[in-house]
Order: C-alpha cells, then sequence, then structure tokens
C-alpha cells in the first residue's frame, strides 16, 4: 500500500473525529433549545431582567404627562389624622378637583367598609354603652351616602381588586365591550372574587377599574393586564376606565386575531386611543419615572389656600388618588425603582398610552428567538466545522456581540423585546463542549503530518500542511466554468529584441495590471506560462453571472493593455478567448506536487479560440455559450469554425464593448454591413458578400467610426478567401471554416 493511500485513509478518520465533535456541538444546541422550552417560564425571568436593564439604560422619554397623582402621604396623615378618612373629606376632595377641571378621577383605593366615622354609627355604639340619645336620622347624615352622591355628581372611578384568595361577589361591570373578531374571554386573567367598595357607592358610580397588581415571580411589575374576567364578566383596569371616562367614551373595543377556538387579543381600544396588547391582554409597561408628573398632598386638594396654586396642576388632567404613607403599604417593585407607590404604576400606563409609545413583544418572538439561536448554532458549527479553534472562538465572540447588539437594537430604535439569552447560551454551550475536542483532534492532526512527511517536505511546507491538511487531497469535481486564455501578440519576436532583465521588467509590468483587472472580477487565475495567462470563474467559489464577469474582465484587459502603451510608450497587443461550459476543477496533479487547476474540453476550446484571435486580428473571441448566457454586451459574428481537435463546428463572436457605449451607437451602421457580410457568406451569396467587403472597406479608409479599423483583418480573411473560391458557392457549401492551426 503506498504512502498515498495510507495519508488518504488516515486524514478521512480525523475528519470523521472531526465531525464528531462538531455533532456533539449540535446535540448541545438542540439541547439548549429543548431545556428553554420546557423551562420557558423559568428561563424568562432571566430575560425580564435583561429587559429591566434595557429600561434602565434607556427609559422612556419623559413628557408633560396627561395625569396627577393626588397621594395621601405622611404630611397629609399628621394633618387629617388616621387613615381612613371620614367619608365626608373623600367627598370634599372629588368635589374640589371636580371644581378645578379634573378630566377623571380615579381611586387606587377600596371603599369596603362603611364609614367608622359616621353620626349614625358613633350614635349606635354609644345607646350600646347606655347614653340616652333620641336624635332624628336627619340630624344624623350618612358620610357614605354623601360620596355616592358626589361620586354619581362627578367623572369618578372608583377602584376594586380583583382577587382568586377568596370568592366574593363581584359587583356587575360598568363598561361593555366589543370584539372585531372572536371573544377572547378565555385568554385573560379570570378571578374568583374581588374586594369590593360598598354597594351604595358601587350603585351611585358610572365607572369601575380594578387595580391589583398580578403576582410574579420576583415580584417585579413588568406588565399589567389592561383586561380581565371575573364572574364570566370582563372588566378594565383602573388606568384605561379612567382614560375612557375622560375621553367620554362608551364602550370598549377588543381587536383579536387566530381561530374562534383560541383568539388572540392584538389591541384594545379606548375611545380615540389603540392600546396594542399581548395576547392575553396584557400591556408591558415602559417607565420613564414621570419626572414632570405633578403629585399633589391630598391635603392641599381640600385647603382653600393652596386652591390657586394647585388649579394648574389638575385642570383638564386625570387624577389618580393612592397613596404612597409608608403604613398604608401600597409600595411595589418597578424596573426603574424598587420601591414605587403602586398609583404611580397606574399613572405610567395612562401616560405611555396617551404618548402612544409601546413595548412590543409579540407572539411571533419566541419563534424568532429560537431560529436565531438555531441560525447562531448552525454558524458556530460551521465555523468550527471548516475553520481552525482559535477562528471558532472568535467567531464565538462576534457572533455573541452580534446577538446581544441586535437585542439592544431591537429595544433602543424599535421597542421590540427581544430575548438574547436563548442564542448567547447556544453559542456557549456549542463552544464550551466542541472546542476542547477540537483542540485535540487538531493537535493529533498537526502532529500526525508533522510525523509523516517531515522527512520528505521542506519545513515550511510541512507546517502549512499542518495547518490545512485537507489540502493534501487529489481529485475534483464537475462544475461550469467560464475560463479565460490570454496572451502577447508576437511575443517570441519581441523577446528576441530584448535583454532578460528587460523582458522580465515588461512581463511584470504587463502580468501585474492583468493579475488586477482578473482578481478584481473575481477570477481564478490558474497560472501564468510565459506571456500567457489561464484563468477561470466559478470556482472554488460560486460566481453569479460568470460569464458576464469573464467579459468585462476582457474588456478590462483590452482598456488596461491600452493605458500601459500610452504610460510606457510600448505597442503590446493581446488575444483574449472566453468559452462557458462543463470543466473537472480541483487538486489536480500527483501525490508529489499538485496544484489547483481545471480540464476538459471546454478548457481546450478556451485555448483554441485565443488562438483565432491571431487570425481574425481581433482582441477578444467568445464562443455562442457565452454570447448566449451574458446581458447588456454588444457581439458581432466573426465565423463558424472546427477548430483543431475538435469535430463539431464553433459559433466565434467578437466582444465589442457594452451596451450603452457612444462609440458603439456611432458604428452601428458598420456592425450592421459587417452582420450582413456573414449572412452572406454563411447563406452562400458570394456576390453580396463581395459587394459587402467593398462597402466595409470604403468605411474603413474613411475612418466614420471609432471602430472603422477593428475589423479589417476579418475582413482580409473573407477576401482572401473569396478570391480563391469560383463566383457561386458550390452545392455543397455550409459556411464552415476548418483552421489550420492553433
Amino acid at each position: 500500500m503506498t504512502i498515498g493511500l495510507r495519508r488518504r485513509r488516515r486524514l478521512s478518520g480525523a475528519q470523521r473525529r472531526r465531525l464528531g465533535t462538531v455533532l456533539i456541538g449540535a446535540a448541545a444546541l438542540v439541547a439548549i433549545i429543548l431545556v428553554h422550552a420546557l423551562l420557558e417560564r423559568q428561563a424568562f425571568r432571566l430575560a425580564a431582567l435583561v429587559f429591566d436593564t434595557y429600561q434602565d439604560l434607556k427609559p422612556r422619554e419623559a413628557t408633560d404627562p396627561p395625569v396627577a397623582v393626588v397621594d395621601i402621604d405622611e404630611a397629609s396623615i399628621a394633618r387629617l389624622g388616621q387613615w381612613p378618612w371620614s367619608r365626608r373629606i373623600v367627598s370634599d376632595m372629588v368635589t374640589s378637583a371636580s371644581a378645578l377641571g379634573a378630566a377623571a378621577i380615579g381611586f387606587d383605593i377600596v371603599f369596603s367598609e362603611p364609614d367608622r366615622t359616621a353620626p349614625m354609627r358613633m350614635a349606635e355604639e354609644m345607646r350600646r354603652q347606655g347614653v340616652a340619645l333620641d336624635l332624628p336620622a336627619s340630624l344624623l347624615p350618612d358620610p357614605d351616602r354623601l360620596l355616592a352622591e358626589t361620586i354619581n355628581d362627578d367623572p369618578v372611578v372608583i377602584g376594586i381588586a380583583l382577587t382568586n384568595e377568596h370568592s366574593s361577589p363581584v359587583p356587575p361591570p360598568k363598561a361593555g365591550f366589543s370584539f372585531l373578531g372572536a371573544d377572547p374571554s378565555s385568554r385573560v386573567n379570570d378571578y374568583s372574587g374581588a374586594l369590593a367598595n360598598l354597594s351604595v357607592l358601587t350603585d351611585a358610580a358610572d365607572a369601575m377599574g380594578y387595580f391589583s397588581f398580578p403576582p410574579s415571580s420576583d415580584n417585579i411589575v413588568r406588565s399589567f393586564p389592561l383586561v380581565s374576567r371575573a364572574n364570566g364578566h370582563l372588566y378594565p383596569a383602573l388606568s384605561v376606565e379612567t382614560l375612557r371616562i375622560a375621553q367620554q367614551a362608551g364602550s370598549y373595543i377588543i381587536r383579536t386575531a387566530g381561530t374562534d377556538a383560541n383568539p388572540a387579543i392584538t389591541d384594545l381600544r379606548v375611545g380615540a386611543l389603540d392600546v396594542p396588547v399581548s395576547a392575553g391582554g396584557e400591556l408591558w409597561i415602559y417607565y420613564s419615572g414621570m419626572p414632570r408628573m405633578p403629585v399633589i398632598s391630598a391635603a392641599d386638594l381640600i385647603d382653600p389656600a393652596k386652591r390657586a396654586a394647585i388649579a394648574p396642576l389638575i385642570e383638564g388632567r386625570i387624577l389618580l388618588v393612592g397613596t404612597s404613607a409608608v403604613g398604608l403599604r401600597d409600595l411595589v417593585a418597578t424596573p426603574l425603582d424598587p420601591a414605587m407607590p403602586g398609583v404611580r404604576v397606574h399613572a405610567e400606563i395612562i401616560d405611555q398610552i396617551t404618548s402612544g409609545i409601546f413595548l412590543q413583544r409579540p407572539d411571533w418572538i419566541t419563534g424568532a428567538e429560537r431560529s436565531a439561536t438555531l441560525a447562531a448554532g448552525l454558524i458556530m458549527l460551521s465555523v468550527l466545522w471548516l475553520a481552525s479553534p482559535a477562528i471558532g472562538a472568535v467567531a464565538a465572540v462576534v457572533l455573541a456581540t452580534l446577538v446581544a447588539s441586535g437585542s439592544w437594537i431591537a429595544f433602543s430604535r424599535h421597542l421590540l423585546l427581544f430575548d438574547p439569552l436563548q442564542p448567547l447560551f447556544g453559542i456557549a454551550a456549542i463552544l464550551l463542549t466542541t472546542l476542547p475536542l477540537l483542540l485535540m483532534v487538531s493537535h493529533r492532526e498537526k502532529r500526525f503530518v508533522r510525523e509523516s512527511f517531515g522527512r520528505y517536505l521542506a519545513p515550511a511546507l510541512v507546517e502549512r500542511l499542518s495547518e490545512h491538511p485537507e489540502a493534501l487531497r487529489l481529485g475534483g469535481e464537475d462544475r461550469e466554468l467560464t475560463i479565460l486564455f490570454s496572451d502577447i501578440r508576437g511575443f517570441t519576436a519581441l523577446s528576441e529584441t530584448l535583454e532578460p532583465t528587460e523582458l522580465t521588467s515588461l512581463l511584470n509590468g504587463f502580468l501585474t495590471p492583468m493579475t488586477d483587472v482578473l482578481l478584481k472580477r473575481e477570477a481564478t487565475i490558474d497560472k501564468y506560462i510565459g506571456d500567457a495567462i489561464m484563468a477561470f470563474w466559478n470556482a472554488p467559489l460560486d460566481i453569479a453571472n460568470h460569464p458576464a464577469k469573464g467579459c468585462q474582465a476582457a474588456l478590462d484587459m483590452v482598456a488596461a493593455v491600452d493605458a500601459l502603451n500610452r504610460d510606457r510608450g510600448t505597442h503590446l497587443k493581446i488575444g483574449i478567448g472566453l468559452n462557458t461550459g462543463m470543466a473537472c476543477v480541483g487538486n489536480l496533479g500527483s501525490d508529489q506536487r499538485f496544484s489547483y487547476s481545471c480540464l476538459g474540453d471546454s478548457v481546450n476550446l478556451a485555448s483554441r479560440v485565443e488562438g483565432m484571435t491571431k487570425l481574425y486580428d481581433l482582441p477578444v473571441l467568445v464562443t455562442e455559450e457565452v454570447r448566449l448566457r451574458t446581458e447588456g454586451f454588444v457581439f458581432a459574428e466573426i465565423d463558424l469554425v472546427r477548430v483543431i481537435g475538435r469535430k463539431a463546428p464553433v459559433m466565434l463572436h467578437a466582444l465589442i464593448g457594452q451596451e450603452g457605449d457612444p462609440a458603439l451607437a456611432a458604428s452601428a451602421e458598420l456592425l450592421n454591413r459587417h452582420a450582413g457580410l456573414i449572412a452572406a457568406w454563411r447563406s452562400g451569396n458570394f456576390e453580396a458578400a463581395r459587394a459587402a467587403l467593398v462597402e466595409l472597406a470604403e468605411m474603413a479608409g474613411r475612418k466614420l467610426t471609432p471602430l472603422s479599423g477593428l475589423f479589417c483583418g476579418t475582413h482580409r480573411i473573407y477576401r482572401d478567401r473569396l478570391e480563391a473560391l469560383p463566383a457561386d458557392a458550390p452545392a455543397d457549401w455550409d459556411g464552415i471554416y476548418a483552421a489550420t492551426r492553433k
């Protein structure tokens, strides 16, 4: 068994080990995706922390909000007494706010028990203690009823707390809902009961909304359901209910999508405002901190001396009545504040809705995150399979940066909440499982190459082979290529007149710009053969429109030679042949030496076409296959030739230039006359062909167009042929010219 065979067997084994390592990384990627899907709720806790960080880095831009807070703060309790206050004080607060022009007044408070300071209750307590009192009921007013009358007269929204902790009756909703689509009641949060207000207050109110925060795993309020269900009815949140009353709007409109069996909410319309929400009716809150929001102490609201000062803060605004007093325990954690009064969260929702700025996490985002994880993982696996472990580590850093940056850009520019953690975990899992194994495989491959070939090859080559052992394999693949051959006309005679150093300088000066042109046009340069160049397109990489790339390169090479002649005072001329066809391309050669090249009939034909440029004295000739595969270029048919070594004739075309070139437009008549000559020759109409040659010679002599001299050599060939032929074409005339030299 030869060394070459053993080498190929050992290398294929190394590749199998590398493939097995990459498959382990693929298994780690699949495991990450499956675990994330199974533990989606737990995994989202981490994603929520990322989104909290985003909000902290870029909170919603502060506005002059349409909402203000009436705060039952420590100062108000100190001035007005222990909470709960008399309903008469609450009634005065409502009356004062309404008189100052409040658009709506919402209570982040439940009045679930009768007023303990009511005169009637105090009189009953005194009677139980033995005090004889006989006062008419008219002298013992009911503060709860007084508050109910005030609520009935003013734009007030009473609050309730929906809960699953008990099954207390839930009062009927005040607002109605209509649907554009199927009824989504099955998708929203469902509650068994509520902490509600006194019936006298509930009956008097025209609006009612819930303010209770649904539980979360870490007790941070990031979202809030704007619609919930209890007792078979839909209820609005306090925030949107106050917005409805402020707009004097009727019922809500819920737009849904999906099937009737499982509809998803897309948005909620409140008056003139559209609110995009999740499938379950939740709004993801984008906090601003609301530094410009007026916060009015409850005691100041009913203080006549403060009326003039606070009037501008209230007029036209929605008022939310809540508390920041520590003893009343209405503090919640948010991404911006670990202890924010709950009423301010509802104010944030109102401000966000009116400003029209919404964070979004649509239903499709989960699939997008998994797709990103899969795409990043496949890219990582491909890099680790095709490149070195070091490049794989760099690719991991680049991919991780792209994922993290993409998530931040999605948030900061498009308000889209894209979780970067799943793709990052996928990249990390692949890297941690695959990279150590690949380092081991790579080390074994390098050691094998050094041990096997260290005695036969130069150290530098051994080192290169150890870095790329796959280059040792011989063989190729069949691909469609566009092949180019070119050389300098009369180079042999020219070389006889120059010293070797001068010839070397000339060649280097010629080959450098030619190489620049070919590389710019995405060619693979096969070899230099003295003054000749062989190049091809579409291997090893796929090149779109490769016949057109070859044509453009040929035109650029001709232009580069013209520029070289102008700069150096030389008179070089080149001939270029182009053909497109199937060829075998790859590492071709022997076990001892090989190179990346191509071979096949299409390659031989390209070489023959280049040779024909000498005969027809044209700079660029292409085959029919090239012409048919390109657009935007101008060609002129030259001849139907049976080249040496080929039975089938080849249609040759001269590549003239690109469409739109003014020089070509001016030469349209010349090209038409030339086409007439070729047609006459092909059909055997020698008389018409001779007449066409006379006209073309006259046009060339007058030099009327930029292309006047282009076809002189070609027309001379046809003139010589016609002189050697009889006046009329033979009966078996086919118009094919049989070449006698390469």
